[in-house]
């Protein structure tokens, strides 16, 4: 009799373009969240959270329907309730949506909200770029002064100054519907003597949108797009005003930036300041094919009205968080490591176990940061996992404490043990504690 094969369990992998967020990785994430937060504390940012799924039509109507993202890169799909649907491909959208939709254009003007999550596009996986992707989102709506953008722009230059990486600003003003159109004609005009040497991407963009050939990564479109007319050269007078103004700002606060004509941003609600965050190397090396943006916005004054609201002035930006890290990382540049446990709590024995878990509540009630390993019995794998986590101190609960109502209290750095009544436990450990701090400041003082 022939013997039955077992049948083989089949092993699960990512999604092709997604990625795990793995523990040593956190401390990144949380770090660059804890930035955002505090910028926005500062510059009077709330939080808002939108949902991962909109209307498709909210995208195609603000996003433009000669877009990459709406043409081939969105998550778009009919869900059971024969709705079309889509994962949010950017914020700006949704924010946009929520807006109108609960009335915030009745509150004082300028609203100032923030945002942090994931985001989502069927795009080419590569370094640095998944198909979902993580974003900070900033945006001022319901003010044209030219003064928020250059705010908008310091705020994206001041998240990466704080996590210490040296970017320039990349700024352009792509116009206005008055004067945008005329701009279009001269641009198309310009590319259409040079159509067989075009791309094959920026020929299809010349037909639908000429704006973006100057977007191209392509080496073959570069020399081409250097000399094509510039937009600033065609801005109205309101325009060109407007952008002369944030630059002013720019200069009295000191942030670097570069007048770059290329800079259009790919989305049809762009109006006038359009700019991107580059590292400084990359811009200096003028080679588009190797540059990375780490982030980017303008304004956007029309794109409320598109939507059903009323025509609502609004500038902001987005930066994609796997990008600042991968910068963070490539340049081994420190950030703060998470939040360590101060107290491991160890036990030996059925009964100890249970007097460590009530003492384990006792603690954390009291506001000490502890951990544990119940499920492990033996008293060494147990320091061996308190030393690798970091703590400072061990507590150790056995039998004979239970009986002399104490608790061991080990030292992790030194291994010196000493007993303690189990009612002082609570005072003991803040007062070495805070003599361990103090040590522990003085040390570092004299290192710097």
């Amino acid at each position: 009799m022939p013997v039955k094969k077992e049948k083989k369990t089949r092993s699960f992998q990512l999604v092709k373009g997604m990625k795990d967020i793995l523990p040593d990785d956190q401390k990144y994430w949380q770090y660059i969240s804890q930035l955002a937060e505090t910028l926005a504390v500062k510059y009077g940012f709330s939080r808002i959270d939108i949902p991962l799924v909109e209307d498709t039509q909210l995208f195609t109507r603000s996003v433009g329907q000669a877009t990459d993202i709406v043409e081939k890169e969105m998550y778009s799909f009919i869900d059971k309730g024969g709705e079309n649907i889509s994962l949010r491909p950017e914020f700006t959208a949704g924010i946009a949506r929520a807006y109108i939709e609960h009335g915030m254009i009745n509150l004082p003007q300028p609203v100032k909200l923030y945002s942090i999550g994931p985001c989502f596009r069927y795009d080419k996986p590569q370094s640095g770029r998944y198909r979902q992707f993580h974003q900070l989102n900033f945006e001022t709506i319901g003010d044209a002064d030219p003064v928020t953008d250059a705010q908008i722009i310091l705020i994206a230059y001041k998240i990466n100054e704080m996590l210490n990486l040296p970017v320039i600003m990349q700024v352009n003003s792509v116009g206005c519907p008055q004067c945008r159109p005329d701009y279009e004609l001269v641009l198309k005009d310009y590319f259409k003597k040079y159509r067989n040497k075009l791309s094959e991407v920026s020929q299809k963009r010349l037909l639908k949108n000429p704006l973006r050939i100057l977007d191209s990564k392509e080496d073959l479109d570069q020399t081409i797009i250097e000399g094509a007319p510039q937009q600033v050269d065609h801005l109205c007078e309101e325009c060109k005003n407007h952008f002369i103004k944030v630059l002013e700002y720019l200069d009295e606060l000191e942030v670097p930036y570069a007048l770059n004509p290329t800079i259009v941003r790919g989305l049809d609600y762009y109006t006038r300041t359009t700019f991107e965050v580059t590292t400084v190397e990359d811009a200096e090396n003028g080679d588009k094919s190797r540059q990375i943006a780490l982030g980017g916005g303008g304004r956007y004054d029309k794109l409320y009205e598109s939507l059903g609201g009323r025509e609502t002035p609004v500038v902001g930006f987005a930066a994609g968080i796997e990008r600042l890290i991968g910068q963070i990382k490539e340049k081994d540049l420190k950030v703060p490591a998470l939040p360590q446990a101060e107290i491991f709590l160890a036990q030996l024995g059925t009964e100890a176990r249970r007097k460590a878990l009530v003492l384990f509540e006792e603690l954390y009630r009291a506001g000490f940061k502890v951990t544990e390993a119940f499920s492990k019995s033996g008293i060494k794998p147990q320091l061996e996992m308190a030393d690798r986590l970091g703590a400072k101190l061990c507590l150790i609960v056995g039998q004979k404490e239970i009986i002399d109502g104490t608790v061991m209290i080990r030292d992790m750095d030194g291994g010196i043990q000493e007993v303690v009544d189990y009612k002082k436990i609570v005072p003991e450990l803040r007062k070495r504690l805070e003599k361990m701090a103090v040590v522990r400041v003085a040390i570092e003082d004299k290192t710097v």
